[in-house]
């Protein structure tokens, strides 16, 4: 007897993007722990998803540039893919209110086509780490004066050495304290592979100058998006070709 072809679903009618912020303790959800979160937010606010066809439809949700867990992030991207034709502004409005506080969702718009993850190229963050200011000044300058700032971390494919150093695009320390005995720094990262995350960044200040960060360390992404010649990242959602 031949086998059961699965359901072929139709193809959507609508895609959305979406940027969302990750904020105090949801700064630990891991990336798949956000999305069955998302996914049950999408269900609760029956926003009208598209499904992937074969034996098990999912709903069409591609995630991009996902933020590495315990940091904290203003700009978190993901794009819906829709069976019917609806207001970007009542999706925000439904999505947030089904999706805990930490995780909001802040802007919904229709997308212009294309690929959402093609636009991510680079992501600003600001670290926020137990260290004397002077200190941390002198081992960023040390660290934009080295050539590399070879760093190890753990990967899927093991234990990998790569370059800290050389996707990095700008990195300052900035004037005001966070808090007494606090420093905060400003960096621009390039996305590639292996992807250089903020925390390898301060392992390569360890590697070149021999700064410590202290404990817990405060990594916030607060934008990401295409490269700007003025070597800022741009607004993917603002990318409307």
């Amino acid at each position: 007897m031949p086998r059961e072809q699965p359901e072929q679903q139709a193809p959507p009618v609508q895609r959305l993007r979406i940027r969302y912020a990750k904020r105090g303790r949801l700064r630990f959800t891991s990336h798949r722990d956000f999305s069955r979160a998302f996914e049950r937010a999408v269900f609760r606010a029956r926003v009208p998803m598209a499904y992937s066809s074969g034996f098990n439809p999912h709903p069409r949700i591609s995630y991009a540039g996902a933020a590495p867990t315990g940091a904290a992030s203003e700009a978190e991207y993901l794009e819906l893919a829709l069976a019917e034709v609806v207001v970007p502004a009542d999706v925000h409005a439904m999505l947030d209110e089904a999706l805990p506080p930490g995780l909001d969702v802040l802007e919904v718009v229709e997308s212009p086509g294309g690929s959402l993850a093609d636009l991510l190229e680079v992501s600003r963050w600001q670290i926020d780490l137990a260290a004397d200011h002077e200190a941390t000044t002198s081992a960023v300058a040390s660290f934009l004066a080295a050539d590399e700032a070879l760093v190890e971390r753990m990967t899927k494919k093991g234990m990998r050495e790569f370059d800290a150093r050389g996707a990095v695009i700008a990195l300052e320390v900035l004037p005001a304290a966070p808090a007494p005995g606090r420093t905060s720094i400003d960096v621009v990262l390039r996305h590639g592979t292996p992807a250089v995350r903020p925390d390898d960044v301060l392992r390569g200040l360890e590697a070149v100058a021999g700064l410590t960060a202290g404990e817990a360390p405060l990594m916030t992404r607060l934008a990401q998006g295409p490269l700007l010649d003025s070597g800022e990242p741009g607004d993917p959602l603002g990318a409307r070709t």
